[in-house]
């Protein structure tokens, strides 16, 4: 595959008023000086040329030859900006499958990117997400995995583990001498360490799948507390039906909305209490699935009537009580932290959007690394189930060889994620997602 030179356009479909075509490959060097009004291209600098097809004129192009291995794929590539034209980017695309190239396939260029070194498995993976950030928060993440992020934390427990599994193994080619190579105290030291860090790996994925897909905050309380009155106000916008009537939302109904760079989903749900009315009922269940669900709770109180204690487990969420309808009656005496506000005259609106991103922003400014992708988490879970087990087995003096199948187990699960350990399958499925052009 990788003897083939590829080519496709890596901007977004449409008109525009610069396109990239890009070429990569053996033959991509000569076959774009076929095209070209210049004899030769230097490396890594631009050059402004008529690209032709014959004696046809195409465009006035700039392009840029990246010789290997000093390219983005790590093969010879060529990148041409031209104008955003459909014609001029297809015609382009068609001179050069003319002249031997392919089309590329999705995620090609990124795929032999992976297979010639320049990046390893989760850093590929980090360019989707990063071409997928919306958000301040989202980009953090996904340049934090392209820049390394955890694959240098897993590079290093690998190590470790290799490390250990090395000394078991070497215990069973000696093992009719009764030796041990590797210390068993020190060896269930070095254990409880990684598992350890892979636990606060596994442990970050919470944060970072929510901050990745978008904070999911179920607004919840009794009938009438201003749940929709105050999805409204934070978008700004009429999107729940507002009534006087008890049990006028009977679905959830979710918007999302970015604060100081971080996505919240926010989830309105039906009022919580007993109901005869059989849709009703079912909007209540799923209102209570939304808070199982949700990482943040606003639980809503009607100021002007007494307080209640919500029929909720609430006990591992993150919960701020809202104190609705403050322009009517004195703030309530509800549990801390609580705001109160007026979703009609925005009074304290502001507050409660700092509260919500002050629950995460320490979070996210102490620059450790939150793990984002769930094929990654997956695989850490194994490695843990892995770590676990050998645990176990040197707990109970199992021989070598037993732990030492564990400690390989975890070695193949972390292998997975940074690429030491891939097959086609996997290759095909992680890059089926990216674009073509990426």
């Amino acid at each position: 595959m990788r003897s083939e030179t590829i080519v496709a356009v890596s901007t977004p479909r449409g008109v525009g008023g610069v396109a990239v075509v890009r070429l990569s490959g053996p033959l991509a060097k000569e076959l774009a000086l076929q095209h070209l009004s210049v004899s030769t291209l230097l490396p890594r600098h631009s050059h402004y040329a008529r690209f032709s097809v014959g004696n046809s004129f195409v465009d006035e192009v700039l392009a840029v030859w990246f010789p290997s291995p000093h390219s983005y794929s790590g093969e010879d590539m060529v990148e041409f900006s031209c104008h955003g034209s459909l014609f001029v980017q297809q015609a382009i695309v068609h001179a050069l499958l003319d002249g031997g190239a392919r089309l590329a396939e999705p995620g090609e260029f990124t795929l032999r990117a992976f297979l010639n070194g320049k990046l390893n498995l989760s850093q590929a993976e980090a360019v989707a997400d990063l071409i997928d950030s919306a958000t301040p928060a989202q980009h953090r993440l996904a340049v934090s995995q392209l820049r390394g992020g955890y694959a240098h934390k897993l590079e290093e427990l690998r190590q470790r583990l290799l490390d250990l599994a090395s000394l078991l193994e070497l215990e069973l080619d000696f093992s009719q001498e009764d030796v041990e190579f590797a210390d068993r105290t020190l060896l269930r030291q070095t254990l409880a360490e990684l598992d350890g860090e892979v636990s606060l790996l596994v442990g970050s994925f919470s944060l970072g799948n929510a901050l990745k897909h978008g904070i999911p905050v179920a607004i919840v309380g009794r009938p009438n507390a201003g749940k929709s009155s105050l999805l409204n106000a934070l978008l700004n916008d009429d999107r729940a039906l507002v009534s006087d009537i008890p049990g006028t939302t009977r679905d959830t109904i979710e918007e999302s909305l970015t604060l100081s760079g971080i996505t919240f989903r926010f989830i309105d749900t039906a009022g919580l209490r007993h109901s005869d009315d059989v849709v009703e009922s079912m909007g209540v269940e799923r209102s209570r699935k939304a808070v199982a669900e949700a990482d943040v709770v606003l639980y809503v109180h009607d100021a002007t009537t007494p307080w209640q204690t919500p029929d909720l487990d609430l006990s591992d969420k993150q919960v701020i009580y809202v104190c609705n309808k403050i322009d009517l009656a004195p703030a309530a005496s509800v549990p801390s932290p609580s705001v109160g506000l007026s979703s009609k005259t925005g009074i304290g609106l502001d507050k409660l959007k700092s509260s919500l991103v002050d629950l995460f922003s320490s979070r996210l400014s102490d620059h450790s690394v939150h793990l984002s992708n769930e094929r990654h988490y997956q695989a850490l879970l194994q490695v843990r189930k892995a770590l676990e087990a050998a645990s176990q087995g040197l707990a109970v003096d199992l021989p070598s060889d037993l732990v030492a199948v564990d400690l390989r187990d975890a070695l193949y699960h972390l292998g997975t994620i940074t690429g030491q350990v891939s097959s086609d399958d996997l290759l095909s499925n992680i890059f089926s997602r990216f674009c073509i052009g990426k």
